[in-house]
């Protein structure tokens, strides 16, 4: 059938059209080990509802959750060689990479979310992102796990000697692991996607983590006892391959950040949920919870580690944390 020149015209700019928004879109692999209905996973759906939407669909976000793509590790270490784009991380392992980041992982450094989440999104927080690039990575947004406690399968933990001979998994992180051996436990560091198994069996015989965690990845489920001792906070950081960063233009890399923020808003904002229903259905589980702990003699515990934290951050660096109102 032959078609008048205008008609062929328009079918070709219509096929050409086409094939450029077939070729502008852009699948960004984003991982992380927690579940997809998770405080991880929140963020996530909510960085891609918000990226496609401010970029008109011309990136999107495919999640791989549950460690489908490794430990935290081992997509950090991914997301460094840009063979994976992006990866939701808690900081733990971070710090191997970015020692600066493990300041924020020092005991009792928070006195709440406010003043952690302050700190992190203010000047402190932001001059520590500036370090990311010359390692490969962009900081796109803190991200939230939370307050740290801990659980196990041995006795309830009402103070610091009860920790004392207790094999207890950390993350990968030399700053917590120091922690608990001040207090006489066995620190020993695990990747998440070994931990259930390594609970479930007995090789360790606690571990810590906040809420969120612990209810996303079941580990009430192979727990026999819950003390909210708090003693850490817990960032997360959504981080990105600078080889994708850098493909960037100006007005996409602010949408990202502008997802990114609202992931944030949204991942804080499940935190606070599962802080306050968590512990219900931790219970309904049969486990025993320890709700009310005398923080003060874990403080003093782990007063010797400062030592430790000051000779490597500088004592200036954790006091201007520890003002910030």
């Amino acid at each position: 059938m032959k078609h008048s020149p205008l008609l062929s015209s328009l079918l070709l700019a219509l096929c050409f059209s086409t094939a450029g928004a077939v070729q502008a879109e852009t699948v960004l692999k984003l991982g992380y080990t927690a579940t997809n209905d998770s405080h991880y996973g929140v963020a996530a759906n909510v960085f891609g509802e918000e990226l496609a939407k401010r970029t008109n669909g011309r990136y999107k976000v495919q999640q791989f959750p549950s460690s489908a793509l490794g430990g935290e590790r081992e997509m950090i270490e991914a997301v460094q060689l840009g063979t994976q784009d992006m990866v939701i991380t808690s900081t733990g392992p971070v710090g191997n990479f970015i020692p600066a980041t493990r300041i924020f992982d020092i005991p009792f450094l928070f006195r709440d979310y406010a003043h952690a989440r302050k700190v992190l999104d203010g000047q402190i927080g932001q001059e520590v992102l500036k370090k990311f690039p010359a390692k490969g990575f962009v900081g796109v947004v803190w991200l939230e796990n939370g307050f740290r406690h801990m659980t196990n399968s041995r006795h309830p933990i009402n103070v610091p000697a009860d920790v004392k001979g207790l094999k207890i998994r950390t993350m990968e992180n030399k700053v917590h692991m120091e922690a608990f051996k001040t207090m006489g436990a066995l620190p020993t560091p695990m990747a998440m996607n070994e931990l259930f198994t390594a609970l479930q069996q007995g090789t360790v015989d606690g571990q810590e983590n906040p809420v969120p965690v612990i209810l996303s990845n079941k580990l009430y489920t192979v727990q026999d006892n819950v003390s909210l001792t708090g003693h850490v906070y817990s960032p997360a950081l959504l981080l990105m391959s600078s080889d994708a960063w850098n493909k960037l233009s100006e007005a996409d890399r602010k949408a990202f950040l502008e997802a990114g923020k609202l992931a944030a808003v949204a991942n804080r904002k499940r935190v606070n949920e599962d802080e306050d229903k968590g512990i219900a259905v931790i219970k309904g589980a049969g486990v025993k919870v320890v709700e009310k702990v005398d923080i003060k003699p874990f403080r003093e515990a782990v007063k010797p580690a400062y030592t430790v934290y000051a000779k490597e951050f500088g004592a200036d660096a954790i006091k201007k944390i520890q003002d910030v109102q």
